[in-house]
């Protein structure tokens, strides 16, 4: 199926989203789409899909002019789009959301749960996901219902399918059999529309990629006649610079140390040391027990024993709130669920967090509310209408953006970050690193991440496997290692030459 969208304008209210973007997809292609966040890529592919009305353009399938009114009769043409919002129902098993509107019934009209077990089955292990259809899924990992929402799309029919950051939560063996998925497709005949902010896939996977930027169509490049440092320009305006910023952060006193910590089935006898201005990265893949050991820390996850000290003393930290008031804020992977108030604003929501330093004797000191609403914008690049633009309608990038300064402005004694650059772009991956050097001075981090360009500054790695910690050091030691860090990385950055 070949589509062809020119021209295409949208405004929400007074906020011009897209103004003449547009792009060609060809047959059989895989072809990325890419731009800041914000720059309105997931907004021209919810106009293709019917999700919303286009002002002014045209869109064309197969020479034929189109305007769908709503997703399903999108589908029924065969386009399928996988948001990158999750869109799940919790409190329902696998196989309901898999056929949740699209049931196979038996003669008398009735639910045949046979047969749908077995299809749901099937298209699981297509993908290579080990998933029970009979699993709630609320009891699933972020990153096991990602794989469910793809999977929902690969059972349909699909001329072609719109993958909005698919990758975001899933892990690097995850991503493979995701790519090969997509090549098999791609061989049938399937057109692939793949949006990512993740160069090294997109120059492994795709055959063209198209940039948007500030809602502007720039150009359309073939993967290979370009490069990484072009496709920045292009989504930017200008060259990046140091993708990888020197940290120049003193090194203080011990911060915290975790002597022991074991909670069976889970991690086990998990130490180590970090003092003051650190970054200590943790890697490894899903199920690995990264996210567990943190969540320990943090009060999320009672652990059967061992102990942890802040700054020298013993602490029992068994919630959330009794964190924080150690000095430990918690940057989730869950911004929908756990990382904010979508119905609120971003003022709302980065004040709510920082209550202690915009207020004096419980009243709020609007002035400045304002001014540390206005920082978080400013320095993080947040694109939105203003302090008063809704979460909910941000970008997916946006809103991560929106999380990470609602907690640093905490001034926290210990930030952990959950794969925090998840779905974000290469600019901002730069601007938080150096915003984590400016403000984390003094301060420790944790930085949780399958990513490992997200970790490759930090000034220790551990790396687990089965709930072990089976290496430790910095980006160089380990490579030198040739272990099993080494591995993971080389698996994802061999195929592509870095930005510089």
């Amino acid at each position: 199926m070949q589509i062809e969208m020119k021209g295409i304008d949208k405004a929400f209210g007074t906020n011009q989203v897209l103004k003449d973007a547009g792009f060609v997809l060809g047959d059989g292609e895989v072809h990325a789409l890419m731009g800041e966040n914000g720059a309105g890529k997931s907004t021209l592919m919810k106009i293709l899909t019917g999700v919303y009305t286009k002002d002014k353009g045209t869109v064309l399938v197969n020479g034929t002019e189109v305007c769908y009114k709503n997703p399903q009769e999108a589908e029924r043409a065969g386009i399928v789009f996988i948001h990158q919002e999750l869109n799940v129902l919790f409190d329902l098993t696998v196989e309901e959301n898999l056929f949740m509107g699209k049931e196979i019934k038996n003669k008398f009209g009735l639910c045949n749960q046979k047969a749908m077990r077995k299809k749901a089955a099937e298209a699981l292990e297509r993908l290579g996901v080990k998933i029970d259809p009979a699993e709630v899924m609320s009891n699933l990992s972020v990153g096991q219902q990602q794989m469910i929402e793809i999977c929902k799309a690969l059972m349909v029919d699909a001329k072609v399918i719109i993958m909005d950051e698919p990758t975001a939560a899933l892990t690097q063996s995850e991503t493979d059999v995701l790519f090969e998925v997509i090549k098999s497709l791609r061989k049938a005949g399937v057109s692939i529309v793949y949006i990512s902010h993740r160069m090294e896939e997109i120059f492994e996977l795709c055959d063209r990629i198209s940039v948007l930027r500030d809602g502007t169509y720039v150009g359309t490049r073939k993967i290979a006649e370009t490069n990484m440092n072009e496709i920045v320009k292009l989504m930017i305006g200008r060259e990046i610079g140091e993708r990888y910023p020197e940290r120049n952060c003193k090194i203080g006193r011990p911060m915290l140390k975790v002597d022991g910590l074991t909670k069976k089935g889970v991690f086990r006898d998990v130490s180590f040391e970090v003092r003051a201005g650190e970054v200590l990265g943790v890697s490894g893949l899903m199920g690995a027990g990264r996210t567990e050991i943190m969540q320990a820390i943090f009060g999320n996850l009672p652990y059967d024993s061992g102990k942890i000290e802040i700054e020298g003393k013993e602490v029992k930290i068994k919630s959330p709130i009794q964190a924080i008031e150690q000095g430990i804020g918690f940057i989730t992977e869950d911004r929908k669920v756990e990382g904010l108030m979508l119905e609120e604003s971003i003022e709302k929501n980065i004040a709510l967090a920082n209550l202690s330093s915009v207020s004096k004797n419980s009243v709020i000191d609007k002035k400045k509310e304002k001014e540390l609403v206005k920082r978080g914008i400013d320095e993080l690049h947040i694109r939105c209408f203003g302090p008063g633009h809704e979460c909910n309608n941000l970008s997916g990038g946006n809103q991560q953006k929106v999380v990470f300064a609602k907690w640093v402005y905490t001034n926290p004694k210990i930030l952990i970050l959950d794969e925090a650059t998840s779905s974000v772009d290469t600019r901002t991956e730069v601007l938080i690193q150096k915003a984590m050097d400016n403000l984390m001075k003094g301060r420790t981090s944790f930085v949780i991440a399958h990513r490992l360009s997200t970790i490759r500054d930090a000034d220790m790695i551990l790396v687990m496997k089965d709930g072990d910690i089976v290496e430790q050091g910095n980006h160089e030691e380990l490579l030198a290692k040739g272990g099993f860090y080494a591995d993971l990385y080389n698996s994802q950055f061999e195929k592509t030459t870095e930005v510089a």
